[in-house]
Parts: structure tokens; sequence; C-alpha cells
């Protein structure tokens, strides 16, 4: 029975994670980390089956290979806590052989996001036995490019700047037309005696023969953040991305004449009574084949114990 499982992940430094570890991971490979002078070998993994990268129109082409891929987005994030890629790991149907997996996955990517200017990474795992546990972990970029294949910003610098009163953000390349409208950035002076510092403008503060306390302009706490960014990071294209996995899903089911479907919805949502299971892992089942009692597996155990019992009561 086919079921729906997508998980969302960050790949973030600030979670001590790192793209290229991820990838090399993900890919059973080796990859070299320019960043930090980590080597991350993983060839000792053995359940990869197919795994390919995916790449918009405006890329460039040595992006195809992935330890260059990574390594461009490590080299571009500058901070200890930077987003470094968005990782899906999606549950494939065992109905599908794993060739109509590769292109129900395929499809996905390109309709949803590499279409969308994104930069995928796709692994497809049939860890053992085969046919048990199939799934494919697809990494993206969270950096839009421009027409030229370079990185755009994720934030820009926003200056809040006066003018007769009212107060207005303008990133550097909109303050250059602002400026000539009368609008003018704030600095911290120091006042008058016995008084806390202000944020006034420069025409000001010279007439009050006031001292600057700090070289750096007002500007808001978080920045501007690109459009594209904002629409990637929010809770509705999740949703709908979401979707979009089982609506593909079930077309490629039909397609193979089985007649199972999936649901992205919660059970609340779908007006089910019953209790979802819980992700059990690679750890929990680990345990479970050696014969240790795994507390997700048990807890699975009873749940779906519990909604067979409500099945029997609602006959």
């Amino acid at each position: 029975m086919a079921i729906y499982h997508l998980e969302a992940k960050v790949v973030s430094r600030g979670g001590g994670r790192s793209a290229c570890a991820a990838a090399a991971y993900m890919s059973c490979s080796v990859i070299y980390n320019d960043y930090d002078g980590i080597t991350h070998d993983y060839t000792a993994k053995k359940d990869l089956v197919w795994s390919e990268v995916f790449l918009p129109e405006n890329a460039p082409a040595e992006w195809l290979d992935r330890e260059i891929l990574w390594n461009a987005v490590e080299e571009e994030e500058k901070t200890k806590d930077s987003r470094l890629a968005r990782e899906f790991v999606v549950a494939l149907p065992r109905e599908l052989t794993l060739e109509q997996s590769r292109e129900l996955v395929t499809d996905f990517i390109k309709g949803q996001f590499v279409s969308d200017g994104m930069c995928a990474d796709v692994c497809m795992h049939d860890p053992a036995p085969p046919g048990h546990n199939p799934h494919a972990h697809i990494m993206l970029t969270v950096r839009p490019l421009d027409n030229e294949g370079r990185w755009q910003y994720k934030t820009q610098k926003e200056y809040l700047c006066v003018r007769n009163g009212e107060e207005r953000g303008f990133t550097a390349d909109e303050f250059k037309t602002a400026r000539d409208e009368g609008w003018e950035k704030q600095y911290l002076y120091y006042p008058e005696k016995g008084k806390k510092k202000i944020y006034l403008p420069s025409s000001e503060a010279e007439c009050r023969g006031l001292i600057r306390a700090d070289k750096h302009p007002k500007s808001t706490k978080y920045g501007r953040q690109n459009p594209i960014t904002k629409r990637w990071n929010s809770e509705e294209q999740l949703v709908a991305w979401r979707a979009a996995w089982a609506d593909v899903t079930n077309r490629y089911l039909e397609k193979a004449g089985i007649q199972d479907s999936i649901d992205h919805r919660s059970h609340a949502e779908r007006g089910l009574d019953e209790q979802p299971t819980i992700h059990e892992g690679v750890t929990a089942r680990a345990l479970e084949r050696k014969g240790i009692v795994s507390e997700r597996c048990e807890l699975n155990r009873r749940i779906k114990a519990d909604n067979h019992l409500l099945k029997e009561l609602k006959a």
C-alpha cells in the first residue's frame, strides 16, 4: 500500500551541518569542502540506486558536478549560521518499479523546483531488503540566481530614512533615487548633556552641533528579504509542494494501473478518526531486526491496534 511521507529539512551551519557533507552522504560519495577543508567520505554506504543533478537554464553548466555545485553554495554563504540548502526526503511507492519511481521524482523536481529557478540534487536509495523502503533525498539551493547565473541576495540591508517627519525603508539601490527626492539616512548622535543618544538626519544634527555616536545608519533589524526567497520560505509554499508530491505520485500510480492513492492532508483535515503513525526511522528498524524492541516501533504497533479496534467498534 502506497504511503505519504515528505519530510522537509534545512541544511544550516547553525545546526552543525554542511551542504557538502549532506550531498556526500546522500550520494554515497566523496566530497571535499573548500569552506572548512574537510573531506566527507560515505562510499561505504551501498544503497544508492540513482543520482542526478538538475539545473535551471541560467545556472553554470559545471554545477552538474555536485561537488562543484555545493562548494559554490558554501563559498557564497559567509556567516556561521547560514542556511545552505533545503532538503526533502520522500517515500517512494513500493508498487512502482525503480524506473517508474525515477520518472516520478524527475517529473516532481523539474515541475516544482528547477522550473522555479532552483538547482536540485537528487539521490534515490533502496536499502536492503530491496523494495522494502525505497526513498529519495532531494537537496535544493535556497539562494535565487539572476539571468547571468550569479547568486542573488537573500536579504538586503534596508535603511530607515526620514523626510518631513515621515520614516520609510530603502535599500541601497533605492536610496540613490530617494536621496534626490529629499530622503535622508539617520545616524546615532550624542545629544545635549544628560540625554540618551538619538537617531537624526545629518542636516538636523549639524544645525544643532551634535557629534555622531555611530558610523552605521539606522536600518531595519532583519533587512528586506528577496521576494523569491520569501516565497520559497513560506508555509504556503511548503503546503503547495506537499500537495504537488501527492498529485504527481497519484498520477504515476494511476498510470501504472494501481488503485492506491496518497493524500498530503493530515487525518484531522480529512475528517478521519484514526491516529496517524509516526516515522520510525532507520535506527529503530535496525534495533527491531536485532530483536530489540524499539519505542517508536512499539508505539506504532499500539496505534495500529487502536485503529483496528476503532474500526471494529464503528462496524
